[in-house]
Protein backbone atom coordinates (compact mmCIF):
# COMPACT_ATOMS: atom_id res chain seq x y z
CA UNK A 1 0.00 0.00 0.00
CA UNK A 2 1.30 3.36 -0.80
CA UNK A 3 1.52 6.01 1.81
CA UNK A 4 0.23 9.10 1.05
CA UNK A 5 1.86 12.50 2.79
CA UNK A 6 -0.64 14.45 4.35
CA UNK A 7 0.40 18.27 4.77
CA UNK A 8 -0.15 19.61 8.47
CA UNK A 9 -1.09 23.09 8.83
CA UNK A 10 0.25 25.54 10.93
CA UNK A 11 -2.44 27.14 13.58
CA UNK A 12 -1.43 30.53 14.93
CA UNK A 13 -1.16 29.79 19.28
CA UNK A 14 -2.06 33.51 21.05
CA UNK A 15 -0.32 32.06 24.10
CA UNK A 16 2.87 30.14 22.52
CA UNK A 17 5.11 31.58 25.24
CA UNK A 18 4.09 30.03 28.70
CA UNK A 19 0.73 30.15 28.38
CA UNK A 20 0.54 33.94 28.81
CA UNK A 21 -0.47 36.55 26.87
CA UNK A 22 1.71 38.83 27.85
CA UNK A 23 4.89 37.21 27.47
CA UNK A 24 3.76 36.37 24.35
CA UNK A 25 2.82 39.81 23.16
CA UNK A 26 6.85 40.56 24.52
CA UNK A 27 8.49 38.56 22.73
CA UNK A 28 6.19 39.54 19.92
CA UNK A 29 7.76 43.09 19.86
CA UNK A 30 11.04 42.40 19.82
CA UNK A 31 11.30 42.00 15.64
CA UNK A 32 9.76 45.61 15.78
CA UNK A 33 11.69 47.03 18.96
CA UNK A 34 14.92 45.73 17.05
CA UNK A 35 14.44 47.80 14.00
CA UNK A 36 13.50 51.09 15.94
CA UNK A 37 16.18 50.74 17.63
CA UNK A 38 18.54 50.06 15.20
CA UNK A 39 17.32 53.13 13.27
CA UNK A 40 16.47 55.09 15.94
CA UNK A 41 19.55 54.64 18.40
CA UNK A 42 21.87 53.14 16.87
CA UNK A 43 21.98 55.17 13.45
CA UNK A 44 22.28 51.88 11.60
CA UNK A 45 21.25 52.06 7.83
CA UNK A 46 17.84 51.15 7.38
CA UNK A 47 18.38 48.14 4.40
CA UNK A 48 20.59 46.75 7.51
CA UNK A 49 17.85 47.13 10.03
CA UNK A 50 14.93 45.50 8.10
CA UNK A 51 17.20 42.69 7.00
CA UNK A 52 18.36 42.33 11.36
CA UNK A 53 14.71 42.52 12.11
CA UNK A 54 13.87 40.43 9.54
CA UNK A 55 16.10 37.38 11.32
CA UNK A 56 14.77 38.49 14.38
CA UNK A 57 11.49 37.84 13.71
CA UNK A 58 12.07 34.41 12.01
CA UNK A 59 14.07 33.32 15.06
CA UNK A 60 10.86 34.81 17.27
CA UNK A 61 8.32 32.95 14.52
CA UNK A 62 10.42 29.26 14.48
CA UNK A 63 11.77 29.05 18.49
CA UNK A 64 9.22 30.90 20.45
CA UNK A 65 5.52 30.71 17.64
CA UNK A 66 6.47 26.91 16.63
CA UNK A 67 6.31 28.10 13.27
CA UNK A 68 8.16 25.37 11.05
CA UNK A 69 10.97 26.58 8.96
CA UNK A 70 9.92 26.13 5.65
CA UNK A 71 6.57 27.66 6.26
CA UNK A 72 8.69 30.63 8.07
CA UNK A 73 10.99 30.99 5.20
CA UNK A 74 8.10 30.53 2.41
CA UNK A 75 6.36 33.79 4.24
CA UNK A 76 9.29 35.99 3.70
CA UNK A 77 9.60 35.15 0.34
CA UNK A 78 6.25 36.25 -0.55
CA UNK A 79 6.98 39.30 1.44
CA UNK A 80 9.89 40.02 -0.50
CA UNK A 81 7.98 39.24 -3.89
CA UNK A 82 5.20 41.70 -2.57
CA UNK A 83 7.60 44.12 -2.07
CA UNK A 84 9.35 43.86 -5.36
CA UNK A 85 6.00 43.47 -7.35
CA UNK A 86 3.89 45.52 -6.98
CA UNK A 87 5.30 47.79 -4.54
CA UNK A 88 8.60 48.85 -5.91
CA UNK A 89 7.62 48.07 -9.31
CA UNK A 90 5.87 50.83 -8.96
CA UNK A 91 8.66 53.29 -7.63
CA UNK A 92 10.64 52.36 -10.14
CA UNK A 93 8.82 53.20 -12.93
CA UNK A 94 7.81 56.53 -11.22
CA UNK A 95 10.66 58.33 -10.35
CA UNK A 96 12.47 56.69 -14.36
CA UNK A 97 10.10 58.92 -15.52
CA UNK A 98 11.18 61.55 -13.91
CA UNK A 99 14.97 61.02 -15.11
CA UNK A 100 14.15 61.05 -17.99
CA UNK A 101 12.74 64.51 -17.75
CA UNK A 102 15.96 65.61 -16.32
CA UNK A 103 18.02 64.23 -19.00
CA UNK A 104 16.11 66.19 -21.80
CA UNK A 105 15.84 69.17 -19.42
CA UNK A 106 12.39 69.39 -19.40
CA UNK A 107 12.10 69.20 -16.33
CA UNK A 108 14.11 72.65 -15.83
CA UNK A 109 11.50 73.90 -18.56
CA UNK A 110 9.06 73.04 -15.58
CA UNK A 111 10.61 74.59 -13.14
CA UNK A 112 10.86 77.69 -14.69
CA UNK A 113 7.39 77.68 -16.24
CA UNK A 114 6.45 77.11 -12.67
CA UNK A 115 8.41 80.67 -11.24
CA UNK A 116 6.38 82.58 -13.97
CA UNK A 117 3.30 81.65 -12.70
CA UNK A 118 3.41 83.99 -9.80
CA UNK A 119 6.33 86.59 -8.44
CA UNK A 120 4.81 85.80 -4.66
CA UNK A 121 6.80 83.89 -3.02
CA UNK A 122 3.94 82.50 -0.83
CA UNK A 123 2.15 81.58 -3.24
CA UNK A 124 5.15 80.03 -5.22
CA UNK A 125 5.19 77.74 -1.92
CA UNK A 126 1.89 76.57 -2.50
CA UNK A 127 2.38 75.69 -6.22
CA UNK A 128 6.22 73.84 -5.97
CA UNK A 129 6.51 72.86 -2.78
CA UNK A 130 2.97 71.84 -1.62
CA UNK A 131 1.25 70.93 -5.56
CA UNK A 132 4.04 70.11 -6.89
CA UNK A 133 5.51 68.07 -4.18
CA UNK A 134 2.24 66.44 -4.31
CA UNK A 135 2.47 65.42 -7.97
CA UNK A 136 6.08 64.08 -7.11
CA UNK A 137 4.97 62.54 -4.44
CA UNK A 138 2.14 60.29 -6.16
CA UNK A 139 4.82 59.66 -9.07
CA UNK A 140 7.90 58.77 -6.57
CA UNK A 141 7.60 59.18 -2.85
CA UNK A 142 11.12 57.94 -1.18
CA UNK A 143 12.02 61.47 -0.63
CA UNK A 144 11.94 63.02 -4.11
CA UNK A 145 9.10 65.67 -3.18
CA UNK A 146 11.32 67.23 -0.35
CA UNK A 147 14.72 67.05 -2.81
CA UNK A 148 13.44 68.76 -5.43
CA UNK A 149 10.73 70.72 -4.12
CA UNK A 150 13.60 72.43 -1.96
CA UNK A 151 16.09 72.63 -4.72
CA UNK A 152 13.54 74.73 -6.94
CA UNK A 153 12.59 77.17 -3.84
CA UNK A 154 16.13 77.59 -3.60
CA UNK A 155 16.86 78.46 -7.18
CA UNK A 156 13.43 81.02 -7.10
CA UNK A 157 15.45 82.69 -4.21
CA UNK A 158 14.39 81.21 -0.85
CA UNK A 159 17.00 80.80 2.11
CA UNK A 160 17.87 77.16 1.95
CA UNK A 161 16.72 76.48 5.70
CA UNK A 162 13.00 77.87 4.94
CA UNK A 163 13.27 76.46 1.69
CA UNK A 164 13.73 73.14 3.30
CA UNK A 165 11.47 73.23 6.48
CA UNK A 166 8.69 74.47 3.76
CA UNK A 167 9.48 71.26 1.57
CA UNK A 168 9.14 69.52 4.83
CA UNK A 169 5.96 70.40 6.45
CA UNK A 170 4.10 70.23 2.45
CA UNK A 171 5.15 66.71 1.75
CA UNK A 172 1.93 65.34 4.40
CA UNK A 173 -1.30 65.33 2.80
CA UNK A 174 0.03 63.34 -0.42
CA UNK A 175 2.20 61.07 1.32
CA UNK A 176 -0.71 57.91 2.07
CA UNK A 177 -1.15 58.05 -1.53
CA UNK A 178 2.27 58.35 -2.65
CA UNK A 179 4.12 56.19 -5.24
CA UNK A 180 1.09 55.60 -7.10
CA UNK A 181 -0.63 54.39 -3.69
CA UNK A 182 1.96 51.88 -2.62
CA UNK A 183 1.31 52.80 1.06
CA UNK A 184 -2.18 52.21 1.09
CA UNK A 185 -1.79 49.10 -1.15
CA UNK A 186 0.64 47.64 1.08
CA UNK A 187 -1.65 48.47 4.00
CA UNK A 188 -4.39 46.90 2.50
CA UNK A 189 -2.22 43.76 1.73
CA UNK A 190 -1.06 42.88 5.00
CA UNK A 191 -4.36 43.44 6.87
CA UNK A 192 -6.51 41.61 4.22
CA UNK A 193 -9.28 44.70 4.11
CA UNK A 194 -10.08 45.64 0.55
CA UNK A 195 -8.25 48.28 -1.04
CA UNK A 196 -11.27 50.50 -1.80
CA UNK A 197 -12.87 50.51 1.95
CA UNK A 198 -9.11 51.33 3.33
CA UNK A 199 -8.30 54.22 0.67
CA UNK A 200 -11.97 55.23 1.42
CA UNK A 201 -11.31 56.12 5.00
CA UNK A 202 -7.97 57.32 4.42
CA UNK A 203 -9.25 59.49 1.92
CA UNK A 204 -11.84 60.78 4.85
CA UNK A 205 -9.08 61.79 6.85
CA UNK A 206 -6.16 63.05 5.29
CA UNK A 207 -8.15 65.66 2.98
CA UNK A 208 -8.76 66.99 6.29
CA UNK A 209 -5.11 67.90 6.72
CA UNK A 210 -4.94 69.53 3.06
CA UNK A 211 -7.35 72.16 4.41
CA UNK A 212 -4.59 73.26 7.44
CA UNK A 213 -1.38 72.49 5.58
CA UNK A 214 -1.14 75.24 2.65
CA UNK A 215 -2.25 77.79 5.75
CA UNK A 216 0.79 76.82 7.64
CA UNK A 217 2.99 77.13 4.64
CA UNK A 218 2.26 80.80 3.89
CA UNK A 219 2.98 80.93 7.74
CA UNK A 220 6.43 79.54 7.86
CA UNK A 221 7.15 81.43 4.78
CA UNK A 222 6.09 85.19 5.90
CA UNK A 223 4.73 84.31 9.43
CA UNK A 224 1.45 86.66 10.16
CA UNK A 225 1.76 88.84 7.10
CA UNK A 226 1.83 85.95 5.05
CA UNK A 227 -1.22 84.55 7.16
CA UNK A 228 -3.53 87.73 6.61
CA UNK A 229 -2.45 88.67 2.75
CA UNK A 230 -2.77 84.99 1.38
CA UNK A 231 -5.17 83.52 3.64
CA UNK A 232 -7.77 82.59 1.07
CA UNK A 233 -5.21 81.55 -1.92
CA UNK A 234 -3.98 79.34 0.76
CA UNK A 235 -7.27 77.98 1.33
CA UNK A 236 -8.81 77.97 -1.95
CA UNK A 237 -5.70 75.39 -2.69
CA UNK A 238 -6.11 73.39 -0.05
CA UNK A 239 -9.99 72.99 -0.01
CA UNK A 240 -9.13 72.04 -4.02
CA UNK A 241 -6.78 69.33 -3.28
CA UNK A 242 -8.91 67.46 -0.48
CA UNK A 243 -12.18 67.55 -2.22
CA UNK A 244 -10.29 65.89 -5.23
CA UNK A 245 -8.30 63.65 -2.99
CA UNK A 246 -11.05 62.65 -1.41
CA UNK A 247 -13.27 62.15 -4.67
CA UNK A 248 -10.67 59.97 -6.65
CA UNK A 249 -9.88 57.76 -3.07
CA UNK A 250 -13.25 57.18 -2.83
CA UNK A 251 -14.71 57.11 -6.08
CA UNK A 252 -12.23 56.51 -9.17
CA UNK A 253 -8.70 55.02 -8.13
CA UNK A 254 -6.11 54.96 -5.10
CA UNK A 255 -3.06 55.43 -7.70
CA UNK A 256 -4.71 58.86 -8.98
CA UNK A 257 -5.82 60.10 -5.91
CA UNK A 258 -2.47 62.39 -5.22
CA UNK A 259 -2.25 63.56 -8.90
CA UNK A 260 -5.82 64.46 -9.51
CA UNK A 261 -5.11 66.69 -5.83
CA UNK A 262 -2.26 68.23 -7.09
CA UNK A 263 -3.48 69.23 -10.00
CA UNK A 264 -6.89 70.58 -8.51
CA UNK A 265 -4.94 72.58 -6.45
CA UNK A 266 -2.59 74.18 -8.72
CA UNK A 267 -5.24 74.74 -11.10
CA UNK A 268 -7.62 76.91 -8.82
CA UNK A 269 -4.78 78.47 -6.98
CA UNK A 270 -3.95 79.72 -10.87
CA UNK A 271 -7.54 80.49 -11.41
CA UNK A 272 -7.70 83.11 -8.43
CA UNK A 273 -7.36 86.76 -9.43
CA UNK A 274 -5.50 87.42 -6.04
CA UNK A 275 -2.56 84.40 -6.90
CA UNK A 276 -1.29 86.06 -10.03
CA UNK A 277 -1.33 89.59 -8.55
CA UNK A 278 2.38 90.57 -8.32
CA UNK A 279 3.95 90.55 -4.69
CA UNK A 280 4.67 94.06 -2.79
CA UNK A 281 8.30 94.16 -2.94
CA UNK A 282 8.49 94.65 0.95
CA UNK A 283 7.87 90.99 0.86
CA UNK A 284 9.81 89.95 -2.07
CA UNK A 285 13.28 91.42 -0.18
CA UNK A 286 11.63 90.34 3.12
CA UNK A 287 11.21 86.44 2.55
CA UNK A 288 13.48 85.63 -1.16
CA UNK A 289 17.38 86.37 1.16
CA UNK A 290 18.68 83.68 -1.07
CA UNK A 291 20.49 83.98 -4.34
CA UNK A 292 17.61 83.85 -7.63
CA UNK A 293 18.81 81.66 -10.32
CA UNK A 294 19.78 83.34 -13.73
CA UNK A 295 18.47 80.87 -15.88
CA UNK A 296 14.42 81.72 -14.91
CA UNK A 297 14.38 84.69 -17.08
CA UNK A 298 14.97 82.25 -19.88
CA UNK A 299 11.83 82.17 -22.31
CA UNK A 300 10.51 78.41 -22.99
CA UNK A 301 9.70 77.77 -26.41
CA UNK A 302 5.41 77.16 -25.82
CA UNK A 303 5.72 73.85 -27.68
CA UNK A 304 9.05 72.40 -24.93
CA UNK A 305 6.27 73.91 -22.20
CA UNK A 306 3.66 71.71 -23.31
CA UNK A 307 6.46 68.71 -23.85
CA UNK A 308 7.35 69.28 -20.07
CA UNK A 309 3.58 68.87 -19.16
CA UNK A 310 3.21 65.97 -21.07
CA UNK A 311 4.87 63.18 -18.46
CA UNK A 312 2.07 63.40 -16.18
CA UNK A 313 -0.50 64.47 -18.47
CA UNK A 314 0.11 60.93 -19.64
CA UNK A 315 0.28 59.20 -16.74
CA UNK A 316 -3.16 60.84 -15.47
CA UNK A 317 -4.01 59.03 -19.05
CA UNK A 318 -3.16 56.40 -19.12
CA UNK A 319 -4.96 55.18 -15.36
CA UNK A 320 -8.15 57.06 -16.90
CA UNK A 321 -8.18 54.78 -19.25
CA UNK A 322 -7.22 51.88 -17.18
CA UNK A 323 -10.62 52.49 -14.77
CA UNK A 324 -13.03 52.01 -17.95
CA UNK A 325 -14.56 49.22 -17.14
CA UNK A 326 -13.90 47.18 -20.26
CA UNK A 327 -10.30 47.74 -20.10
CA UNK A 328 -9.68 47.33 -16.46
CA UNK A 329 -11.87 43.65 -16.75
CA UNK A 330 -9.50 43.69 -19.79
CA UNK A 331 -6.45 44.25 -18.02
CA UNK A 332 -7.33 41.88 -14.93
CA UNK A 333 -7.60 38.93 -17.32
CA UNK A 334 -3.65 38.71 -16.99
CA UNK A 335 -4.23 38.39 -13.31
CA UNK A 336 -2.35 35.34 -11.60
CA UNK A 337 -4.04 33.65 -8.64
CA UNK A 338 -1.91 30.51 -7.20
CA UNK A 339 -1.81 28.43 -3.70
CA UNK A 340 1.72 29.74 -2.19
CA UNK A 341 4.40 27.13 -2.30
CA UNK A 342 5.00 25.83 1.43
CA UNK A 343 2.26 27.66 2.90
CA UNK A 344 -0.30 26.86 5.10
CA UNK A 345 -1.71 28.49 7.68
CA UNK A 346 -4.74 28.66 9.53
CA UNK A 347 -5.35 31.66 12.28
CA UNK A 348 -6.76 31.01 15.67
CA UNK A 349 -9.97 30.52 14.98
CA UNK A 350 -9.07 27.30 12.75
CA UNK A 351 -9.69 29.09 9.46
CA UNK A 352 -7.33 29.40 6.55
CA UNK A 353 -5.11 32.65 6.53
CA UNK A 354 -5.52 34.76 2.95
CA UNK A 355 -2.06 34.91 2.40
CA UNK A 356 -2.16 30.73 1.59
CA UNK A 357 -3.06 32.08 -1.45
CA UNK A 358 -1.36 34.76 -4.00
CA UNK A 359 -2.16 37.41 -6.19
CA UNK A 360 -0.20 38.50 -8.93
CA UNK A 361 -1.83 41.31 -11.02
CA UNK A 362 0.36 41.23 -13.90
CA UNK A 363 -1.02 44.29 -15.98
CA UNK A 364 -3.55 45.84 -14.01
CA UNK A 365 -1.10 47.09 -11.42
CA UNK A 366 0.38 50.81 -10.79
CA UNK A 367 3.45 49.99 -11.79
CA UNK A 368 2.94 48.51 -15.50
CA UNK A 369 0.77 51.00 -16.14
CA UNK A 370 3.35 53.71 -15.02
CA UNK A 371 5.54 52.05 -17.29
CA UNK A 372 3.46 52.18 -19.94
CA UNK A 373 3.41 56.37 -19.83
CA UNK A 374 7.02 56.34 -19.88
CA UNK A 375 7.27 54.39 -22.87
CA UNK A 376 4.93 57.22 -24.50
CA UNK A 377 6.61 59.57 -22.23
CA UNK A 378 10.39 58.88 -23.76
CA UNK A 379 8.44 59.26 -27.13
CA UNK A 380 7.48 62.05 -26.56
CA UNK A 381 9.81 64.23 -25.33
CA UNK A 382 12.57 62.57 -27.38
CA UNK A 383 14.50 59.61 -25.76
CA UNK A 384 16.01 56.69 -27.86
CA UNK A 385 15.51 53.56 -26.76
CA UNK A 386 19.35 52.73 -25.08
CA UNK A 387 19.03 56.21 -23.38
CA UNK A 388 15.59 55.09 -21.83
CA UNK A 389 16.70 51.54 -20.78
CA UNK A 390 19.84 53.04 -19.28
CA UNK A 391 18.04 55.64 -17.41
CA UNK A 392 15.55 52.68 -16.26
CA UNK A 393 18.75 50.77 -14.95
CA UNK A 394 20.10 53.86 -13.45
CA UNK A 395 17.14 54.57 -11.65
CA UNK A 396 17.04 50.60 -10.46
CA UNK A 397 20.66 51.13 -9.35
CA UNK A 398 19.59 54.51 -7.36
CA UNK A 399 16.96 52.39 -5.53
CA UNK A 400 19.10 50.01 -4.39
CA UNK A 401 19.20 50.50 -1.00
CA UNK A 402 15.48 51.25 -0.87
CA UNK A 403 14.40 48.10 -2.47
CA UNK A 404 16.39 46.08 0.21
CA UNK A 405 14.89 47.68 2.68
CA UNK A 406 11.22 47.69 2.08
CA UNK A 407 11.78 43.82 0.58
CA UNK A 408 13.32 43.38 4.22
CA UNK A 409 10.00 45.20 6.48
CA UNK A 410 7.92 43.78 3.77
CA UNK A 411 9.45 40.12 5.12
CA UNK A 412 9.69 41.05 8.51
CA UNK A 413 5.87 42.08 8.42
CA UNK A 414 4.54 38.58 6.76
CA UNK A 415 6.84 36.67 8.58
CA UNK A 416 5.20 38.19 12.17
CA UNK A 417 1.34 38.38 10.65
CA UNK A 418 1.51 34.37 9.43
CA UNK A 419 3.49 33.22 12.59
CA UNK A 420 0.76 35.05 14.79
CA UNK A 421 3.23 37.83 16.11
CA UNK A 422 1.05 40.29 15.13
CA UNK A 423 -2.32 38.80 16.31
CA UNK A 424 -0.86 38.20 19.41
CA UNK A 425 0.32 42.16 19.99
CA UNK A 426 -3.15 43.06 19.01
CA UNK A 427 -4.76 40.86 20.94
CA UNK A 428 -2.64 42.64 23.59
CA UNK A 429 -2.47 46.08 22.88
CA UNK A 430 -6.99 45.48 22.57
CA UNK A 431 -7.21 46.53 26.35
CA UNK A 432 -6.58 49.68 25.85
CA UNK A 433 -10.12 49.74 24.31
CA UNK A 434 -11.53 53.32 23.06
CA UNK A 435 -8.35 54.93 23.69
CA UNK A 436 -7.09 53.05 20.55
CA UNK A 437 -8.80 55.54 18.54
CA UNK A 438 -5.85 58.13 19.69
CA UNK A 439 -3.02 55.77 19.69
CA UNK A 440 -3.77 54.61 16.11
CA UNK A 441 -2.13 57.76 14.71
CA UNK A 442 0.30 57.70 17.04
CA UNK A 443 1.73 54.51 16.59
CA UNK A 444 2.00 54.98 12.59
CA UNK A 445 3.40 58.25 13.42
CA UNK A 446 6.43 56.22 15.48
CA UNK A 447 6.98 53.93 12.46
CA UNK A 448 7.28 56.28 9.64
CA UNK A 449 8.91 58.61 12.12
CA UNK A 450 11.83 55.92 12.68
CA UNK A 451 11.60 54.27 9.10
CA UNK A 452 11.06 57.35 6.84
CA UNK A 453 8.32 55.16 5.32
CA UNK A 454 4.35 55.48 5.09
CA UNK A 455 4.39 51.66 3.45
CA UNK A 456 7.22 50.11 5.80
CA UNK A 457 4.99 51.69 8.81
CA UNK A 458 1.62 50.18 7.45
CA UNK A 459 3.30 46.70 7.19
CA UNK A 460 4.87 46.99 10.23
CA UNK A 461 1.67 48.12 12.19
CA UNK A 462 -1.33 47.27 9.74
CA UNK A 463 -1.94 43.83 11.14
CA UNK A 464 -1.66 44.68 14.41
CA UNK A 465 -4.14 47.45 14.24
CA UNK A 466 -6.71 45.55 13.05
CA UNK A 467 -6.43 43.03 15.28
CA UNK A 468 -6.44 45.07 18.19
CA UNK A 469 -9.65 47.19 16.33
CA UNK A 470 -11.38 43.79 16.37
CA UNK A 471 -10.52 42.64 19.56
CA UNK A 472 -11.69 46.12 20.77
CA UNK A 473 -14.73 46.43 19.17
CA UNK A 474 -13.15 49.63 16.61
CA UNK A 475 -13.79 49.68 13.05
CA UNK A 476 -10.77 47.66 11.57
CA UNK A 477 -10.80 49.86 8.51
CA UNK A 478 -10.49 53.10 10.63
CA UNK A 479 -7.35 52.22 12.75
CA UNK A 480 -6.37 50.66 9.59
CA UNK A 481 -6.24 53.93 7.81
CA UNK A 482 -5.51 55.98 11.15
CA UNK A 483 -2.20 54.41 11.44
CA UNK A 484 -1.22 55.90 7.79
CA UNK A 485 -2.78 59.16 8.22
CA UNK A 486 -1.08 59.40 11.26
CA UNK A 487 2.11 58.37 9.77
CA UNK A 488 1.87 60.75 7.15
CA UNK A 489 3.31 63.47 9.90
CA UNK A 490 6.08 61.54 10.84
CA UNK A 491 7.63 61.65 7.56
CA UNK A 492 8.84 65.83 8.08
CA UNK A 493 10.94 64.32 11.55
CA UNK A 494 12.45 61.23 9.82
CA UNK A 495 16.08 60.98 9.92
CA UNK A 496 15.83 60.37 6.23
CA UNK A 497 14.11 62.90 4.77
CA UNK A 498 15.79 65.15 7.38
CA UNK A 499 18.98 64.32 6.12
CA UNK A 500 17.87 64.79 2.68
CA UNK A 501 16.30 68.27 2.64
CA UNK A 502 19.72 69.12 4.34
CA UNK A 503 21.54 67.55 1.74
CA UNK A 504 19.61 69.31 -1.37
CA UNK A 505 20.02 72.32 -0.09
CA UNK A 506 23.60 72.53 0.93
CA UNK A 507 22.93 72.35 4.73
CA UNK A 508 24.69 68.95 5.43
CA UNK A 509 25.40 67.79 9.35
CA UNK A 510 22.40 70.87 10.02
CA UNK A 511 19.51 67.66 10.45
CA UNK A 512 19.31 68.87 14.23
CA UNK A 513 18.55 72.11 13.72
CA UNK A 514 15.90 71.48 10.89
CA UNK A 515 14.28 68.98 13.30
CA UNK A 516 13.97 71.66 15.88
CA UNK A 517 11.80 73.72 13.30
CA UNK A 518 10.05 70.74 12.01
CA UNK A 519 8.99 69.27 15.24
CA UNK A 520 6.12 70.94 16.63
CA UNK A 521 4.27 71.37 13.58
CA UNK A 522 4.92 67.68 13.17
CA UNK A 523 3.44 67.03 16.67
CA UNK A 524 0.58 69.90 16.47
CA UNK A 525 -0.91 67.98 13.16
CA UNK A 526 -0.77 64.86 14.80
CA UNK A 527 -2.81 65.82 17.60
CA UNK A 528 -4.83 67.05 15.24
CA UNK A 529 -5.42 63.79 12.98
CA UNK A 530 -5.81 61.94 16.72
CA UNK A 531 -8.51 64.10 17.33
CA UNK A 532 -10.51 63.57 14.01
CA UNK A 533 -9.52 59.58 14.51
CA UNK A 534 -11.15 59.53 17.96
CA UNK A 535 -14.46 62.22 16.58
CA UNK A 536 -14.27 59.15 13.93
CA UNK A 537 -14.66 56.46 16.18
CA UNK A 538 -17.76 58.32 17.94
CA UNK A 539 -21.23 59.49 16.99
CA UNK A 540 -19.94 62.93 16.66
CA UNK A 541 -17.74 62.08 13.17
CA UNK A 542 -18.63 58.53 12.46
CA UNK A 543 -20.99 59.54 9.76
CA UNK A 544 -17.93 60.86 7.62
CA UNK A 545 -16.87 56.64 7.75
CA UNK A 546 -18.27 54.72 4.46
Amino acid sequence: MQAVSVRTAFVQDLEPVADSLALSALVATLPLVTVLVLLGAVRMRAHRAGLTGLAVAASVAWLAYGMPVAQTASAAAQGVLFGLFPIMWIVVNALWVYRMTVRTQHFDILRRSFGRLSDDPRIQALVIAFCFGALLEALAGFGAPVAISAVMLVALGFEPVKAAVVALVANTAPVAFGAMGTPVVTLAQVTGLPLDSVASVVGRQTPLLALVVPLVLVFLVDGRRGLRETWVPALVCGAAFAVAQFAASNYVSAQLADIGAALAGAAALMALPGARKPAAEPVRAAVLTGVRSEDLDIEDPRREVVRAYAPYGLIVAVFSLAQIPPVKDFLAGATQVFDWPLLDVEGPDGEPVGANVFTLPLVSTGGTLVLLAGVATAAMIGVRLRPAVREWLGTVYELRFAILTVTSVLALAYVMNLSGQAAVIGHYVAAAGAGLAFLSPVLGWFGVAVSGSDTSANALFGALQVTAARQSGLSPDLLAAANSSGGVLGKMISPQNLTIACAAVGLAGKEGDLLRKVLPWSIGLLLVMCLIVVLQSTAVLGWMLP
